[in-house]
């Protein structure tokens, strides 16, 4: 018997600085056995904010490795089960596939707590998603 599919998730924000890599973090830690998570900005950064790391490493996640990189940089062979908008735009026309929109604040230029702030409510997002996954399964 072969192994359940694993879900293949984008998590996009504007950067991927701060929200779609914190997504990303969680989605790698707590749920590795429903899916397989990127994430991608709009316009990336130039590298992941520090405020980002840090309310990360609190939560004992580590996100030092990860890079800001654009939808592009994924290539056409990248393709994804579920793209999550936390941007606050429209998706480029090349995301193809079923999409959802996370309201979530963009913490830049904010001061720490917000970047908690934004990191509690986006673990809760990310595990919400990990539970709907693994109910799929069943």
């Amino acid at each position: 018997m072969s192994p359940p599919v694993k879900t293949r998730v984008l998590f996009v924000c504007i950067g991927n600085s701060c929200r779609s890599q914190m997504a990303e973090g969680f989605a790698r830690a707590y749920g590795e056995d429903v899916m397989i998570a990127a994430s991608a900005g709009l316009a990336p950064a130039l590298g992941v904010a520090q405020d980002t790391i840090r309310t990360m490493d609190e939560k004992n996640i580590d996100v030092h490795d990860q890079f800001p990189k654009g939808i592009q940089h994924l290539g056409r062979a990248a393709q994804f089960d579920l793209t999550i908008n936390m941007s606050g735009f429209g998706l480029p026309d090349d995301v193809t596939g079923p999409t959802r929109t996370w309201d979530v604040e963009d913490p830049i230029g904010e001061d720490y707590e917000t970047y908690c702030k934004v990191r509690d409510q986006i673990e809760g997002l990310v595990m919400s998603l990990i539970l709907e996954l693994r109910r799929a399964r069943h």
